[in-house]
């Protein structure tokens, strides 16, 4: 049944927000500190070794760079179209209502946890070819692993964070099941190094969570998000 994936996905990620909060009922706040310089180390290094697995090439015992131009301009314009469309700002008002339709407003982690863990698990080749993969063939067993992955960076970030980073299922359900439910026009336009490239530019959006979570600065990582898109849309031209 196409969509099943997702729903599959939903699920862990729920679960793994109802695990976070029981153990982060346990946990002081200097350990919730300490996990979440964690989660930002963690994440720099998945950021930059999936880049780097697409840009550097070994031939003939030589090591070169492809791809550089590309990142640049795409996440030039990328940053450019998501100030203009504010899309930060779009994440921001929709957990400022879910803090208060959940009642969170004393919880001053929930729009951090919300934020964080929403760019984490949507950003990436697996949720694009997982949701294309369960909508084209109803084969949804590379969101089944997806979901494993979820849960588990769920339940950290819940435990760290608190109950904000639940919520991170409802953007997660919107994109992977659009994506699902519009696979058959979407898939016969994409080519191996359009793939390659979005992993590439996704990465590096993992890689700019890890450094909000590891030195507390403030990345606009969501109005980076349409690079993504220009990344696919560059490829033939570069």
């Amino acid at each position: 049944m196409p969509g099943l994936g997702t729903l599959i996905n939903g699920l862990a990620v729920i679960t793994g927000g109802l695990l976070g909060l029981v153990f982060r009922r346990g946990l002081p706040q200097r350990f919730q500190d300490t996990l979440m310089q964690a989660l930002g180390l963690s994440s720099i290094f998945i950021g930059i070794s999936g880049s780097l697995e697409k840009m550097l090439q070994i031939q003939n015992g030589f090591v070169s760079v492809q791809g550089t131009l590309l990142a640049v301009l795409s996440l030039a314009a990328g940053a450019l179209l998501g100030d203009w469309i504010n899309l930060e700002h779009r994440f921001e008002q929709l957990g400022l209502w879910l803090k208060k339709k959940t009642g969170s407003e004393k919880d001053s982690r929930f729009m951090q946890g919300f934020l964080t863990a929403s760019l984490t698990i949507c950003i990436g080749a697996m949720a694009i070819v997982g949701a294309l993969q369960d909508g084209l063939s109803a084969d949804p067993s590379l969101l089944i692993t997806k979901a494993v992955l979820d849960c588990l960076i769920i339940m950290i970030f819940t435990s760290a964070f608190g109950k904000g980073a639940v919520f991170a299922v409802i953007p997660l359900v919107f994109f992977q099941g659009s994506i699902t439910i519009l696979a058959q026009f979407i898939a016969p336009l994409l080519t191996a190094p359009m793939f390659d490239n979005l992993s590439m530019i996704g990465s590096m959006l993992i890689f700019c969570v890890g450094i909000n979570l590891m030195f507390n600065t403030k990345i606009r990582v969501a109005n980076l998000l349409p690079a993504l898109l220009i990344a696919i849309l560059m490829t033939p031209l570069l």
